[in-house]
């Protein structure tokens, strides 16, 4: 609890304690001894009394802005005094609703038969401590002498009040030590719906958490994710904020700063608020005060004109005829908030018409109304320097603070609150001897109700009016329906009220806004939502990352990492594409991933263009060799050996071919296999070719006749052994693990590579080892054979050709293992084509030349170098 609820507190018992003897004047419920006298010490009028069988008390604002009297305790404090002060038409308005309801009641031939309802109205000044006054002032009595306040209890069955749930608190809590019900028309802090500290206490308005989840929808609804927040010192404000707080906890909404307006204000408190909200970011506030807190604090605001801010209202303020003036529009205008819904008071306009001071002449309050209203004084012996007036004058119009009975909001609950009473007493008179709901089934004796039993049947009270069911739960709250307020010119530049929507409680979770858009005016004359954040909206393609230290409304927008996505504004986190798809460059879809493989593009085409031009060229040097098959230079070299190399490098040449295109199951096989087979012949008649040369030199020496063992037979051996190896290491590859076409994602995420995987690494090392050992023997035998005699030795361009070969296939190997996909394919048909070349040449070129160029050469003396000289 509050200080001030405090304060109020200690000054009830204060009261109670210094009353004469001890006795506790009307409040006991015991006779005072004989010898005691039980007097006021000070008496409070109310303003309004008619008598009747059953008292009702009500408590309303008529005056604000009071001023603390000095309580220092070195002498009696004065009473204190509202009069002097500016009366409120509207809570006046209240107090006539009450008695309206009344007199319908008394009239009424079927509720409350042959019983009359009475009351009492009291001034509260709209402040605890008169708040508390009046409510003793109810349970007192008005004057000691037709007061039977020491010997009796109270008569007082229900009391119509508080307007502020400050008020209410202190109300409350004197009137549940008696067990009397108490309707609230206009206090909706939520701390009230406790039944263990106010278990008499009952509304006609809706609780705070209603007004709270409908603020929280209202501020996510149009994405004010960042917005500041003020409330006024009490009860009211502190228990609003916190469960507004509360409501906001699961949602993208924060708060940029919470600011109090003081309880006694001063202008150097408001000028640090207004520091605060110029200064922020955020452009929407909303405010837990009444028009009584807002209104010294509204009137520095303006004095600063600070502009832009869009204001949100609760029910307290959101329709306060006292900001309605066209000097407010500037500043206030588009105000946007909640009310509680319009009533429908058919007698109400009649009934004010008929207040005025002719016909209450000696009603202080009515005649302050008047003065308020017309600037003029009613009664001669007024003090005021008004002039005078006849009080009679007709209420116009203009006078719309008092007069507005178009749309009763708070009027219409106080209405509400007096028929709850009238049908709860109903209702109890009604009971049937042995069938009441008391001890051994009894009912309240008529002539003796007791407030207690009167809030039994309260809370069981369930009636309609005007359409609209009155009922209350278990914690004395009433159904929730709210109208939304937007703050609009008029036609004469001041204020309106416009209704905009409907927040209705009874409806299922998320659906209980109704707002029309479209008819909505925001601040300064906008007719787009105004934006209030920490941190403009993330866009599709990045995510949200908060900053260190600053609440989760406050956040830098970071791009979506290469392959994740975010299509929605404001993500917390990007999602990661489908394993086949990659992100977009604006990173907001996942779009199929670019399928890469060596195909008939420049580099394919340059590959193929190599492939066929070698081809061409073998099959060439295959076509001279065969024109001149009978020539020395041909026959030297064993034809049938140099046509096997042809044949080989032929297929060679083409093989490369297998790589290009998109890789299947059957060209994964085909390619390695084919290329290990085609170079292990290539290199096993090159290996055979060298056995003869070096054997054809070494048969010269006497005792050696090694040819016979290397004939054309023994030639055909060798090559068919050396390539069967070959052989049956690729059909041991393919029975085992094959070949196989796979997509590579891991070496560029962005693209799916699809390559053959060679099944097994062992044996494609294998079928490369075997080509290196035969292209190494090869090297060997020929390098041994590179100084044997003749003008044309073969063993040297068989060495040669084999530098070249190993040179190539040596850089293949780290080539094609750091290179991807249709890259290794390029480096392994590329290898192919360069050491296929360079047999070519080695081998071919010479001869070609001797052949074409220098045929005069191509004679077996010039080839064994016998020539005559």
């Amino acid at each position: 609890m509050t200080s001030l609820a405090l304060l109020s507190l200690l000054y009830f018992a204060v009261s109670v304690l210094t009353l004469t003897d001890g006795s506790l004047s009307s409040i006991t419920t015991a006779a005072a001894p004989a010898a005691s006298k039980c007097t006021l010490l000070n008496s409070f009028q109310p303003g309004f009394v008619v008598q009747g069988d059953y008292v009702i008390g009500g408590i309303f604002p008529i005056h604000f802005n009071l001023k603390i009297p000095d309580l220092n305790g070195t002498y009696r404090p004065p009473p204190i005094n509202c009069n002097g002060h500016r009366i409120d038409p509207k809570a006046f308005r209240w107090a006539q609703t009450m008695r309206l309801a009344v007199e319908e009641i008394n009239q009424n031939p079927v509720l409350l038969q042959n019983h009359t309802l009475g009351y009492k109205i009291f001034d509260s000044c709209g402040y605890p401590l008169t708040g508390q006054r009046a409510v003793l002032s109810m349970l007192n009595g008005v004057s000691e002498e037709n007061s039977s306040m020491c010997t009796n209890a109270s008569s007082l069955l229900a009391v119509i009040g508080a307007s502020g749930s400050s008020q209410s608190i202190v109300v409350s809590k004197i009137l549940q030590t008696f067990r009397i019900p108490m309707i609230s028309y206009a206090s909706t802090c939520a701390c009230l719906s406790d039944r263990q500290k106010y278990p008499t206490f009952f509304r006609v308005i809706p609780s705070d958490d209603y007004q709270v989840k409908a603020f929280a929808q209202l501020l996510v609804h149009f994405n004010w994710t960042w917005v500041g927040l003020l409330r006024g010192d009490n009860d009211y404000g502190l228990f609003a904020a916190k469960g507004l707080l509360r409501e906001l906890q699961d949602t993208k909404v924060c708060v940029a700063y919470h600011e109090i307006i003081p309880l006694l204000y001063t202008r150097q408190a408001g000028l640090r608020i207004m520091k605060m909200m110029h200064s922020s970011t955020a452009k929407v506030v909303l405010v837990f005060a009444v028009e009584g807190e807002m209104a010294p604090f509204l009137r520095d605001y303006m004095t600063q004109n600070i502009t832009g801010i869009q204001w949100v209202a609760i029910n307290a303020w959101v329709k306060a005829s006292v900001f309605s003036g066209r000097e407010y529009y500037p500043y206030l205008g588009g105000t946007i908030g909640f009310s509680i819904r319009i009533g429908h008071i058919s007698r109400l306009g009649d009934f004010l018409q008929t207040v005025n001071p002719k016909r209450y002449p000696d009603n202080v309050l009515v005649r302050e109304l008047w003065e308020s209203l017309y600037g003029c004084s009613p009664s001669p012996s007024s003090v005021t320097q008004m002039p005078p007036c006849s009080g009679q004058e007709s209420l116009m119009e203009q006078h719309s603070a008092y007069m507005n009975t178009s749309s009763p909001r708070i009027s219409y609950n106080v209405y509400k609150a007096v028929y709850a009473i009238a049908h709860s007493l109903h209702n109890l008179l009604l009971c049937q001897p042995g069938r009441g709901p008391f001890q051994n089934n009894s009912c309240a004796q008529s002539n003796n109700i007791q407030p207690w039993q009167l809030q039994h049947y309260l809370q069981e009270v369930n009636f309609h009016i005007a359409g609209e069911e009155v009922a209350f739960d278990a914690k004395g709250n009433s159904v929730p329906y709210y109208d939304i307020i937007n703050w609009q010119r008029g036609t004469e530049g001041n204020m309106e009220f416009v209704n905009v929507g409907l927040f209705d409680g009874t409806k299922t979770i998320g659906e209980e806004l109704l707002i029309q858009e479209d008819r909505i005016m925001w601040a300064g004359q906008q007719s787009e939502v105004p934006v209030s954040v920490c941190s403009a909206s993330c866009l599709p393609g990045s995510r949200k990352a908060v900053r260190h230290g600053e609440p989760i409304c406050c956040f830098d927008c970071v791009p979506c990492d290469s392959g994740k996505i975010s299509n929605q504004t404001n993500s917390v986190d990007c999602t990661i594409c489908p394993e086949d798809f990659w992100s977009n460059n604006d990173r907001t879809a996942c779009i199929a991933k670019k399928v890469e493989y060596l195909t008939f593009d420049s580099l394919g085409i340059a590959l193929t263009v190599m492939s066929v031009v070698g081809a061409c060229f073998t099959l060439a040097v295959c076509g001279v060799f065969f024109c001149h098959r009978h020539t020395a230079i041909v026959r030297v070299n064993n034809s049938e050996l140099s046509f096997f190399i042809l044949f080989a490098l032929t297929l060679c040449f083409l093989c490369s071919l297998l790589f290009i295109g998109k890789p299947t199951y059957w060209s994964c096989m085909l390619r390695h296999t084919a290329f290990s087979i085609t170079f292990s012949l290539c290199i096993s008649c090159i290996l055979g070719k060298t056995l003869v040369v070096l054997a054809a030199f070494t048969a010269t020496r006497p005792g050696h006749n090694i040819m016979k063992w290397l004939g054309p037979k023994q030639q055909r051996t060798i090559i068919f052994s050396c390539t069967l190896v070959q052989v049956v290491i690729c059909a041991a590859w393919l029975i085992d693990a094959p070949p196989f076409p796979s997509r590579n994602t891991q070496y560029e995420h962005s693209k799916i590579i699809v390559e053959c995987s060679v099944g097994s690494s062992l044996a494609f090392w294998c079928v490369l080892g075997y080509i290196g050992l035969q292209a190494c023997l090869c090297f060997v035998l020929a390098f041994l054979a590179r100084n044997l005699p003749g003008n044309f030795n073969e063993a040297k361009f068989i060495t040669f050709s084999m530098l070249i070969f190993s040179a190539v296939w040596l850089a293949f190997i780290p080539a094609y293992i750091s290179s991807p996909g249709n890259y290794a394919d390029a480096v392994e048909s590329f290898a192919i084509l360069a050491s296929s070349f360079g047999l070519l040449f080695c081998l071919f070129a010479p001869k070609s030349y001797i052949i074409l160029l220098k045929p005069e050469k191509n004679t077996k003396q010039h080839l064994m170098g016998k020539e005559k000289k």
